[in-house]
């Protein structure tokens, strides 16, 4: 990626200041070592980190957390994966995993580009969700969005066959950026037909971000695209 002239890696992030009130930097003390990962440990075993063998879901961006905290609370029988690179987030989400007995989750706190290609097997997760990222609404700012070709072909090569890849946001532009570069993403299916936008999955939680939109008169856009590879029957 490009920007000014001079050529700048891709991130999926952009790094704001902000300071960890008491309760988030407590979460982050006293429950990293049991749930945080490192990227400079590698690719690990998530089977060992878990304990277990289960679906697997990769959420990048998880801002506060509310939101993976009641999924992981409602999906006990699957193994969630946060990317967050902010650390008031991450130390919100482990301080609200700590209150609510949560323990099937295990939290990233760096870029989400390097966890994906250092951290995180090929074909190993059945779901990839992104909700609400940046939507950088000024339009010399769009090629900052996270949702690029690049992007999204690297996300479907971490899918496993028949993984889902979901996306959700506010804003209507990016919504048709989003579904235009999905649809153009090889080997990803449209779960709501071609050109079309999918209701929201009861298994995505409301969000502050929904709630916001609806609030100024927004809509929210889901897009819910499937992992089909060559030689596997839509289905399947």
């Amino acid at each position: 990626m490009t920007d000014g002239g001079a050529r700048r890696p891709i991130r999926s992030y952009v790094l704001r200041a902000g300071r960890m009130t008491p309760a988030q930097q407590r979460g982050f003390d006293e429950n990293w070592q049991r749930w945080g990962l490192l990227h400079s440990d590698g690719m690990p075993n998530f089977a060992a980190v878990f304990g277990r063998e289960a679906p697997r879901v990769l959420e990048i961006g998880f801002g506060m957390g509310q939101s993976l905290v009641a999924m992981a609370a409602a999906a006990p029988e699957r193994d969630f994966i946060g990317i967050e690179v902010h650390r008031p987030g991450v130390g919100k989400l482990l301080h609200s995993m700590a209150e609510a007995g949560i323990d099937n989750i295990r939290v990233y706190c760096h870029d989400a580009v390097e966890v994906l290609r250092d951290c995180i097997p090929e074909a190993s997760l059945d779901t990839i969700q992104i909700f609400f990222p940046d939507p950088w609404h000024k339009a010399r700012h769009h090629k900052r969005r996270l949702i690029q070709p690049a992007f999204t072909d690297r996300l479907r090569h971490h899918l496993k066959p028949g993984g889902i890849l979901h996306l959700a946001t506010d804003w209507e532009d990016y919504a048709r950026q989003m579904l235009e570069v999905l649809s153009a993403t090889p080997q990803l299916v449209n779960t709501a037909g071609a050109g079309n936008y999918a209701p929201r999955p009861e298994q995505r939680p409301l969000t502050k971000f929904e709630l916001r939109g609806e609030r100024l008169g927004h809509g929210v856009w889901d897009l819910v695209f499937r992992h089909e590879p060559p030689g596997r029957q839509s289905g399947a």
